[in-house]
């Protein structure tokens, strides 16, 4: 017998899929005379970032990091269960999962920061302005030039395209993680995250 369960709050999926949404338009807008509305994707999945940590401190059940940040016992144990065809069935995030959260955030916010830092170096964005008052400062203090900054565009491009090149890495990696998910604990995991709710079967065993 099967019933549905109430996993993922609004506010989680609508963070989910605008990520899915504005990382595809900044990826697409990274080339070509797209700069501006590049910079500004980028600062939308700042918000984001920012809004998912927060919930992810005050938030649902679910949603919190305290619920799906696992020992790396845990997450090792879980890797190899996998192997058995019976893993544990977590209503939230899994083990593995749940690293994967956490690794996607911090990636996503270097991509972030990079990126910002390559704007900064055009003379563009918040940074920009940080960067030219502590120049003027030095300047007036040692009455010269400024000779530093924050490195060339060129050094924060490169950056800032690994760190990208890395999130692709990870999304295949998550992509597969969910369809292995899906297929072994015998439920639609992008359903749940459209819905919210997650079918189970009463004999599981859930954590």
């Amino acid at each position: 017998m099967q019933h549905s369960i109430k996993v993922w709050d609004i506010l989680v999926r609508l963070f989910h899929w605008s990520l899915v949404l504005f990382f595809s338009l900044a990826y697409l807008t990274g080339e070509g005379d797209l700069e501006t509305i590049h910079a500004l994707i980028g600062y939308l999945i700042a918000a984001l970032i920012g809004l998912r940590l927060i919930w992810g401190i005050i938030g649902t059940k679910y949603a919190r990091f305290s619920n799906f940040i696992y020992r790396p016992a845990e997450v090792k144990a879980y890797l190899q269960s996998l192997m058995s065809r019976h893993p544990k069935h977590y209503l939230g995030h899994n083990p593995a999962g749940g690293l994967m959260v956490i690794i996607m955030l911090v990636t996503l916010a270097l991509i972030t920061w990079t990126g910002l830092e390559t704007y900064a170096a055009e003379g563009k964005g918040p940074l920009a302005n940080i960067s030219l008052e502590v120049s003027s400062a030095y300047a007036d203090d040692h009455h010269g030039s400024w000779s530093g900054g924050r490195g060339g565009d060129e050094f924060w491009e490169e950056v800032h395209e690994f760190t990208v090149n890395l999130m692709l890495i990870l999304i295949f990696v998550h992509i597969i993680g969910v369809v292995i998910s899906s297929l072994l604990h015998g439920e639609n995991l992008p359903r749940a995250m459209l819905t919210g709710r997650k079918k189970i079967k009463e004999d599981k065993r859930l954590s």
